[in-house]
């Protein structure tokens, strides 16, 4: 991943770009004193380099300690020293893995990273940083996501510029590991059509919250029945978009359509949750259901119903008029009397 020279008014701008399905990040910024463009990347690493993975998994007792490294390449053609700092991990919006600013301290997993305080790359070469993760007695089991990034600092005038990229770490403590969702604010409206013939939409609005302690990837499905059909719809966003840290939870709004208005529309939001990371063993995944009800009343239709019935009645009064007109022509000409015209 590419990030050119920083241009802004914020008077400190952090970046961290980390692509779990690359094997490496790239960042471009300017690089003092010459600013000249420096690029450089940083990826998982054993003590000789780079190992080709794309985040760390490690998985450790309450009081164990694993030493990992991580390599910064230097990209430009001169020396450059980098700062370089772990934080806690958390998940975007969209689902794309980020890491607290650097000047926020860490309070979960990136407090048990230790990290030199700076490395400097020659030109063209690479670095391997050891990374010391350290898991206090009492951290509770399960999953506390953490990251390292190599930063450069450079200021453009008045403002002061950090770039980061770095490396995604998912510490997991051993323990008994808890995989559960909740559901919660559901909410349904429906939306009809002007056109009787065309059913309405109902717009779903729903809450899927990470209730245990290890990383999920929630396949959300909601269901709305009338009297008479049944439409569904499920979630098309990828994996990376549906996946929950413990204790994080992300909104949705989902459009179901073909629901025809014909009263009481039951909507059920179905999650059912399997795990984002390796498979553990004795640990159950179970689906949660929550169901809510809209009215939806059949406007259109009763519209177009009492205009049928307007015209039927127009229809039969008219033929009943004419009717008797011919029934009065037929009489006065028996009785010989001349036709009115």
């Amino acid at each position: 991943m590419t990030i050119s020279r920083a241009r802004g008014v914020l008077a400190r701008l952090a970046v961290l770009a980390v692509l779990a399905a690359l094997p490496a990040a790239v960042l471009v910024g300017p690089a003092a004193p010459s600013h000249a463009d420096t690029t450089w990347s940083v990826v998982p690493a054993n003590a000789g380099g780079p190992d080709g993975r794309s985040v760390i998994d490690l998985e450790l007792p309450g009081g164990g300690q694993a030493v990992e490294h991580v390599a910064v390449i230097n990209r430009s053609t001169e020396p450059v020293e980098f700062g370089i700092d772990a934080n806690d991990g958390y998940l975007t919006s969209k689902g794309y893995f980020d890491m607290r600013p650097s000047d926020v301290a860490p309070v979960d997993g990136g407090s048990w990273i230790t990290v030199p305080e700076k490395v400097t790359v020659a030109a063209g070469a690479t670095s391997v940083v050891p990374v010391t993760v350290s898991i206090p007695g009492n951290a509770t089991p399960g999953d506390h996501p953490a990251g390292v990034t190599a930063s450069l600092e450079t200021v453009s005038g008045q403002v002061r510029v950090q770039n980061r990229v770095g490396v995604r770490l998912n510490i997991r403590v051993t323990g008994e590991y808890v995989a559960k969702v909740a559901v919660s604010g559901v909410r349904a409206e429906y939306t009809g059509s002007w056109n009787p013939f065309v059913p309405g939409t109902v717009e779903v609005t729903y809450t899927v919250a990470n209730a245990g302690n290890i990383r999920l990837v929630s396949d959300n499905r909601v269901v709305s029945s009338t009297l008479f059909t049944e439409n569904s719809w499920s979630d098309p966003s990828a994996a990376r978009a549906r996946e929950l840290m413990p204790g994080g939870s992300r909104t949705y709004v989902a459009r179901v359509a073909g629901a025809w208005p014909l009263g009481p529309v039951r909507t059920t939001v179905v999650a059912v949750p399997s795990l984002a990371g390796a498979a553990v063993p004795d640990v159950a995944v179970r689906q949660v259901a929550v169901a809510t009800t809209v009215w939806a009343l059949p406007w259109p239709q009763l519209g177009l119903a009492v205009l049928l019935v307007l015209a039927f009645f127009a229809l039969r009064l008219n033929a009943a008029r004419r009717r008797r007109r011919i029934e009065e022509l037929i009489r006065l000409a028996r009785e010989g009397r001349p036709q009115e015209t």
